[in-house]
């Protein structure tokens, strides 16, 4: 039986996310891998045939990171649950910026030409769907809101993770109430037109 391998996936994965969250994706090649498990390169091309295989794996690792990431948020905070993902979204741009970073600005799979795009990414109807529940409106108008928020949160998170932002969270759940009653408001005097 030959011996179990002393580096594995997983612990290059965990490498990836500690470098990645320090320095930055740029920082993440085979020897600074290696270097934070005290290795030589060749373990990781034991596991990755290239280095393309383990950007993509990690992607994956990451976004499972950032989803426990909300999963808890909403766990440690008593917050509206229609504003759970974009708090959580705007406090991780702030804690985890590197992940942040890479996860939502250098390498979002999002390619919109129309607001519909949107929903054609991986998960968004379903959270629309609960969204529009929480706030109870149909669908449609729903759907709307929830992209609406999205934009301004992303905006928010945007400039959080470059520094040039730095409200309080109690002021960033204030505003973005604020924007959801706005846009409640409108949508359900559009209903009675």
């Amino acid at each position: 039986m030959p011996p179990k391998p002393k580096v594995t996936k997983d612990m290059i994965l965990a490498a990836v996310l500690n470098l990645t969250q320090k320095e930055g994706f740029e920082a993440v090649n085979a020897r600074s891998i290696a270097g934070k498990l005290q290795c030589s390169t060749r373990p990781i091309f034991t596991c990755y045939e290239s280095m393309e295989q383990l950007r993509a794996e990690f992607l994956d690792y990451a976004f499972a990171f950032y989803t426990r990431y909300v999963a808890e948020y909403g766990t440690a905070h008593n917050t509206n649950p229609a504003l759970l993902f974009p708090l959580s979204y705007i406090e991780f741009a702030r804690e985890e910026t590197n992940l942040f970073r890479l996860l939502f600005i250098s390498d979002m799979d999002l390619d919109m030409t129309e607001a519909k795009d949107f929903y054609k990414e991986l998960g968004n109807e379903e959270k629309a769907k609960e969204f529009s529940r929480q706030i109870g409106v149909e669908l449609s108008r729903g759907k709307a809101i929830f992209l609406d928020l999205f934009f301004y949160s992303h905006g928010i998170a945007v400039l959080a993770a470059t520094g040039k932002l730095t409200f309080r969270s109690r002021d960033m759940e204030e505003m973005l109430q604020n924007f959801l009653d706005t846009q409640v408001s409108r949508e359900t005097g559009k209903a009675g037109e």
